[in-house]
């Protein structure tokens, strides 16, 4: 982890691994929380391997979708981690995303309350995660791991 280019969100989500993990996984689940509110986030694509990607869309309206994300997972331990990046697209084609490439580590483990939810936002360099500080990065993490805490736990 580097602090210069790497944000880091942690959370104890009151619900099982497998519950948060499903959350994760199954796209229905998936596309309540991946954006945040009151944005609609429509999944066009997923699929949930090392070498699956994911296409989500998002919407302001909920009836004029634009692009989110298109993005590949590199890593899938069942209920244990997720990595996922935008530097290359859901069919493994190398990308230049906008505004930023990210690659997203997740890690789930026992917590006496739950689960500890990690998610680790990785950047290549200090101008990316500039940029991304600029839109709210933190913010942005923090409200949708806050978003899926509520969905598992409610």
């Amino acid at each position: 982890m580097n602090p210069e280019l790497d944000l880091v969100i942690e959370h104890v989500i009151r619900a099982p691994r497998s519950i948060v993990w499903n959350a994760w996984t199954d796209p229905e689940l998936f596309a309540k929380w991946w954006i945040p509110e009151p944005y609609t986030c429509r999944v066009e694509f997923f699929e949930a391997k090392a070498g699956g990607g994911f296409v989500t869309q998002m919407s302001e309206d909920g009836s004029n979708f634009g692009p989110h994300m298109d993005a590949a997972f590199l890593v899938v331990d069942h209920e244990e981690r997720l990595v996922f990046t935008n530097a290359v697209d859901s069919t493994l084609r190398p990308a230049q995303p906008m505004p930023v490439c990210v690659t997203g580590d997740v890690t789930l483990s026992d917590h006496s309350e739950g689960t500890l939810y990690r998610i680790v936002v990785r950047h290549g360099d200090a101008q990316a995660r500039a940029t991304h500080d600029e839109l709210g990065l933190r913010e942005g993490w923090t409200f949708v791991t806050e978003q899926l805490a509520k969905l598992v736990e409610g």
